[in-house]
């Protein structure tokens, strides 16, 4: 259960339906996970600043049961990428948060993962 969290004080370029869509995608791909299992959840948050500037930037959550941690820096790269290409954020201007959830903290379907 891959969740990708994007908030930003950045306006997406094409509509964030749009934005939420290709991230769908790079996550299922990055982490070989069906897109069917995919949660995206995009907020625009105009009120943020980092560095002492509130220039254009963003703050990504990525959480998935079973997260390649060695791959991390690698998905680092293609969030930073995918950032500057959807919401013009430079990848020096992205903090990304990655992390390994439990299956039995995980709920579904009247159930969890475990």
């Amino acid at each position: 259960m891959p969740l990708i969290s994007i908030e930003s004080n950045a306006t997406p370029e094409h509509a964030a339906e749009k934005l939420c869509a290709r991230f769908s995608s790079a996550v299922s791909t990055m982490l070989g996970k069906p897109e069917s299992y995919v949660l995206v959840s995009y907020r625009h948050n105009p009120h943020m600043m980092f560095a002492g500037n509130n220039e254009p930037l963003a703050y990504l959550e990525l959480k998935s049961l079973g997260l390649p941690e060695d791959d991390c820096a690698l998905f680092a790269e293609k969030l930073c990428a995918l950032c500057d290409e959807q919401l013009g954020v430079a990848a020096q201007r992205v903090y990304i948060e990655f992390k390994n959830g439990e299956r039995h903290l995980w709920g579904w379907n009247n159930g969890t993962f475990a």
